[in-house]
């Protein structure tokens, strides 16, 4: 059989995806101005790094588009290039929103161009780890931009889980599709008017959220950089001990129902809103938060019982420290890496949880892990009774077997990638709790990992640039569900 070259495929199929690529950096190069504008008000010479940054990536931006504009993209893009657009989206998005990083007055992001690329893969991910020692001294263009990148990453995420995932079916994603098209025609009767819906809905929660934390305490830059990461379930702070500077249990309890607000469907809020409460049984948001009340009491008992703190300030640390992994945000109020072994395992563990689908949460999802207890129920109904026929259902509909059989590569592929990274960094001489953990906090954009170096008490700042960079690959994999990514790197892929 004849092979296609790859210029026969690419020169054409990339020009609807390099048009749409060029808006967005224009987009991203509107938005590095608020930065700008912060320093500008408090005469911090940085705004001339985010002017020269938003210069050249409108330029580029501006370039792509219009060069490209003549492309009809009316008919929506194919399947391979949908495969294309995403991986690259995120990958030349986060390049372009590190040079304002890189150029600022800020030695830590200066000395490497690691340290900035990672910084921003963490930002537009909403991982939440960092590389920057003396957040507190930080220039205030540089604290907001980090909080704005995962302000767009999270609303982003949103919209790829809700109409790009779906449609690839990756990793069981197509289990949604009809929930993210038909089931949403039926709550608005138009696409763009239901990501209209979730928009305002989001922009909604972080201003109430920032609001809540100004009330409470927080300066008014430090309630907004905070509640553009709470709601995105992203974890960057203004402070290095993040959200453990403020002692105040209102501020602590307000990041919890945050957090827990990012992790639940955004779809599920925009019919709550048009008052279908039915919704209020969604099968995802019953199991996390089932979940996260188990593990919450038998973490306060822990806490209680081995007289770390009493019962207010135990419920309170763990309440917040749980659903911060859980959720995978990436806050803390303390350092629970101290707080014994059993504490580590079971934060550990959670690291692989994740939120639901369609929310600003990472991880695996709660809804594989629901898929996966189906199909062992099942199993081992087969094995007590061999003949009898046990229909596997998620949300009252069977499932069918490509749902199922994506869930099962996915778990597979999820732990594959997790093992390769973290034997490739234990190749660099780290030690293998901090290997582990950095790989799965990675994979499911969770931010700090445990141990000495990257807990919470800590950072990625002493890691060698080439680990850096393999972590901002494995940030990029897990956000984008590993197939997105992984698939690009087959031959098969850019034949015929």
């Amino acid at each position: 059989m004849a092979r296609v070259s790859l210029d026969n495929w690419a020169l054409p199929a990339l020009r609807p995806i390099l048009q749409l690529l060029g808006g967005m950096l224009v987009a991203l190069s509107a938005a590095m101005l608020i930065p700008l504008a912060v320093d500008v008000a408090t005469r911090n010479e940085d705004w001339k790094a985010f002017a020269i940054s938003s210069g050249i990536t409108f330029a580029v931006g501006a370039s792509l588009f219009l060069s490209m504009r003549r492309t009809k993209i009316a008919g929506g893009l194919s399947l391979r290039q949908a495969f294309v657009l995403t991986p690259l989206t995120w990958l030349t998005v986060a390049l372009f929103a590190a040079l304002p990083l890189y150029l600022s007055d800020y030695a830590q992001l200066r000395e490497s161009f690691a340290n900035a690329f990672f910084e921003a893969m963490s930002g537009l991910t909403t991982t939440g780890a960092t590389v920057i020692v003396g957040l507190q001294d930080a220039p205030p263009g540089v604290l907001l931009w980090r909080a704005t990148l995962q302000w767009l990453g999270g609303i982003g995420i949103i919209a790829t889980a809700i109409a790009i995932l779906p449609a690839l079916g990756v990793g069981g994603m197509q289990l949604f599709r009809t929930e993210s098209s038909d089931r949403s025609e039926k709550v608005l009767p138009r696409v763009r008017e239901i990501a209209l819906a979730i928009g305002l809905i989001y922009l909604g929660f972080t201003v109430v959220c920032a609001m809540a934390y100004r009330l409470a305490g927080m300066t008014t830059f430090d309630a907004v950089a905070h509640a553009f990461t709470t709601i995105a379930t992203a974890g960057f702070s203004t402070h290095d001990n993040s959200l453990g500077h403020w002692t105040s249990p209102a501020i602590h309890w307000i990041a919890v129902v945050g957090m827990l607000a990012g992790a639940m469907p955004f779809v599920l809020y925009v019919r709550l809103f048009r008052g279908s409460l039915d919704d209020l049984r969604n099968s995802q948001v019953r199991v996390l938060l089932g979940f996260v009340t188990v593990v919450v009491i038998a973490m306060t008992a822990w806490l209680v019982h081995t007289e770390r703190y009493d019962f207010p300030d135990a419920l309170r640390h763990a309440a917040f420290n749980v659903v911060s992994v859980v959720t995978t945000t990436g806050f803390a109020s303390t350092d629970y890496g101290a707080w014994g072994n059993v504490a580590v395992g079971v934060f550990f563990g959670l690291m692989f949880v994740g939120g639901c689908t369609g929310s600003t949460a990472g991880g695996v999802k709660i809804f594989r892990y629901e898929v996966m207890a189906k199909v062992l129920h099942s199993h081992f109904l087969h094995l007590l009774y061999p003949r009898g026929v046990f229909p596997r259902t998620y949300a009252g509909r069977v499932l069918p077997d490509d749902v199922v059989g994506s869930v099962v590569v996915f778990f597979t592929l999820f732990f594959v990638c997790y093992s390769a990274i973290t034997i490739a960094l234990m190749a660099f001489d780290l030690d293998f709790l901090t290997s582990a953990s950095a790989a799965v906090s990675a994979l499911s954009n969770v931010g700090p990992g445990l141990g000495p170096i990257i807990g919470p008490a800590g950072n990625f700042q002493p890691l060698p640039d080439a680990v850096k960079y393999i972590l901002s690959f494995a940030m990029l994999l897990g956000r984008l569900e590993l197939f997105t990514v992984l698939i690009l790197f087959m031959p098969r892929f850019w034949r015929g």
